[in-house]
């Protein structure tokens, strides 16, 4: 007898359900629905077809509400993370993009951590040190020696304020160690007190996670280069990180430390208060008759590159940190090490030589005081200037026929090359711009004396997010705005169907009406043509949200929605500037721009907090950017 074996192959679907149908109540109503859908295939009755009918639909809207929680959960959880909320949406609208499978791997880790460090150490070797241009600290009345012990409120409330993202070196997750903080928050409070007293930060929570993220998804995954490296730290490190920071910077802003023109990583201060400034004493040197020249200077890497020994002489001598304060500063900074994770592989620790670290709390402040000489050396040259943290801008203005400042222009910028060589910073040449503003007849002139000093003018620059050309009428800007809020309002179009109207409109505010707020105080005295554009967004996010067909009237559904107009925000942004310039909320070389209006004798709109409306030159035709006569 022949016996024959018959093998049954099974295929099983290994497909991952959706999120959202993995809760027990779901099971049960579609065990509900499968009963109906049985009895009814079994039966053949109409009735039982009309009751099948019924608990389907009821199934499918069950299904689409437990579908809009699940969304409205991750919207709601990272509404102040526009990087996650990004994430979701791109995911939901877009095929998720894998890593190839070979850098999946212990030895590609190993081969990513050793060229971080080498690309650090590579641009620190390549700096050459030269003579020192003499920069002088400024003389000090208060010093700070040591850290103010804190309390279990404090604790609390730093917590409370930090983000919920956890790291993969933290014993508990975040959002647990929340929850049951009242029984950890002694502990805490005497961690936290103990590194105040010894002066030490803890070695424990110096290690950093790196995890390489592709530049761009057009370029090659295979080229080290393409990546960026993001830096993850232990929540603990952080919450000690900012407790520092607050009384640090209680200390800086008392003891006036601070750069007037550095606006980067400070309250109050932002790149729209920054291209504001720097923007109306172009604008005012074009209202005279005058040529502006302004220079971007880029760095690279530049807090990968900085020097510990010469961070704590500036905290020393410039700032003037002592005694267990300066010593919990130097802990804090040697010792460090970080490793890359890719998956579940990761590679070796590599120690931090040099630099802030990244993604830290001190490390963006640190590095402004870091960069504190820079703007005595810069305003020693007699030029204006303007820092957001490594983003310097440096600009003259000169009148027709004169070359002057430009001469005393470039000699500034060898003497800030200088200067950063001895800090160990590289300005990347390739990447500093320059570009000429003033009246187009007087231009040429300028771009033609910088010509013959080897240095080449651009119609327009990339400055803080803000595309910037000749004429200052900013229509390059206003494209990249429309083109970006389009593409991101086509794609939540897509998902409007799972998500509910509320995440909806949320999704249009963190993509779409945050790209027309930002900056949008430039907009200031453009014409009404320029705006229509931005406009026009506005109108199509309205119809997204609402539904409303495309040549049915708009004016009623944004009066519906409580939306502003575009010219309508701008107008609220300049009013509110002003508002908090005269409440000391915003940053000085703001308030010092608002002029009050005092009438020579005794007038009916006297105290009533007016300002002066400067006089604009039309022949030049440029409108100064100046607020107008506002009431206080």
């Amino acid at each position: 007898m022949f016996w024959i074996l018959l093998l049954l192959v099974k295929m099983v679907n290994n497909r991952q359900k959706a999120p959202w149908r993995s809760e027990d109540s779901v099971r049960a109503q579609k065990r509900e629905f499968r009963k109906a859908e049985r009895k009814w295939r079994k039966s053949k009755l109409q009735v039982h077809f009309e009751i099948y009918k019924e608990v389907l639909c009821e199934f499918n809207q069950f299904l689409r509400g437990e579908r809009e929680k699940y969304f409205s959960k991750i919207i709601a959880n990272c509404r102040n993370n526009s990087r996650v909320l990004f994430s979701t949406v791109n995911r939901l609208t877009n095929p998720p993009v894998s890593l190839p499978l070979e850098l999946i791997s212990t030895s590609k880790c190993n081969e990513f951590a050793i060229f971080f460090y080498d690309k650090v150490q590579g641009i620190k070797n390549a700096i050459i040190s030269t003579t020192q241009i003499a920069t002088l600290p400024p003389a000090r009345h208060l010093e700070l020696t040591h850290f103010t012990p804190v309390t279990s409120k404090t604790i609390e409330e730093v917590i409370s304020g930090l983000s919920s993202c956890t790291c993969c070196l933290d014993e508990l997750p975040t959002r647990f160690l929340k929850s049951v903080l009242t029984s950890l928050l002694p502990q805490l409070v005497q961690l936290v007190n103990i590194s105040f007293e010894t002066g030490a930060f803890p070695k424990a929570l110096k290690t950093a996670v790196i995890k390489p993220l592709l530049k761009k998804s057009s370029l090659d995954p295979k080229v080290l280069n393409n990546y960026r490296p993001i830096s993850n730290l232990p929540f603990l490190g952080k919450v000690l990180e900012k407790v520092i920071y607050q009384q640090l910077t209680y200390f800086l802003l008392s003891n006036n430390v601070f750069d007037t023109f550095q606006s980067g990583f400070r309250p109050h201060h932002s790149t729209e208060t920054a291209l504001i400034k720097v923007t109306n004493d172009i604008r005012m040197n074009t209202n005279a008759g005058k040529v502006s020249v302004l220079v971007l200077l880029d760095l690279s890497a530049a807090f990968d590159t900085v020097d510990h020994g010469i961070l704590l002489h500036r905290l020393e001598n410039w700032v003037g940190i002592s005694g267990t304060a300066l010593n919990w500063f130097k802990s804090y900074l040697e010792d460090r090490t970080y490793f890359v994770k890719i998956g579940n592989c990761v590679s070796d620790k590599i120690s931090m030589t040099c630099g802030v670290p990244q993604g830290s709390i001190l490390g963006p402040l640190l590095f402004n005081l870091y960069m504190l000489p820079l703007g005595q050396l810069i305003n020693s040259n007699n030029v204006s200037y303007h820092n957001y943290a490594d983003d310097t801008q440096i600009y003259v203005s000169l009148t027709a026929g004169e070359h002057g400042p430009v001469d005393t222009l470039c000699h500034c910028i060898e003497q800030i090359s200088l200067w950063m060589q001895n800090n160990f910073l590289q300005l990347n040449s390739d990447k500093t711009e320059i570009i000429v503003f003033g009246p187009q007849t007087q231009r040429q002139s300028v771009i033609s004396h910088l010509e013959s000093l080897a240095l080449k003018p651009k119609n327009q620059v990339r400055n803080l997010g803000v595309i910037m050309d000749s004429d200052l009428n900013l229509n390059s800007h206003i494209k990249a705005i429309t083109s970006s809020a389009f593409y991101h309002l086509k794609n939540i179009a897509k998902i409007r169907g799972i998500v509910s109207k509320p995440d909806l409109e949320r999704l249009i505010h963190a993509f779409v009406s945050s790209r027309l707020d930002y900056c949008n105080g430039l907009l200031t005295g453009l014409s009404k043509r320029a705006v229509r554009q931005l406009q026009y967004i506005q109108n199509a996010a309205a119809r997204v949200l609402t539904r409303t067909r495309k040549y049915h009237h708009i004016s009623p559904v944004l009066r519906s929605l409580h939306w502003l107009p575009v010219t309508q925000r701008i107008e609220f942004k300049t009013a509110l500037l002003v508002y908090k310039s005269f409440h000391g909320l915003a940053p000085k070389y703001i308030s010092d721009m608002l002029e009050p209006y005092e009438p020579s004798r005794a007038l009916r709109t006297s105290g009533r907090g007016l300002l002066v409306v400067p006089r604009v030159n039309n022949k030049h035709g440029e409108a100064a950017f100046q607020f107008h006569a506002a009431k206080i």
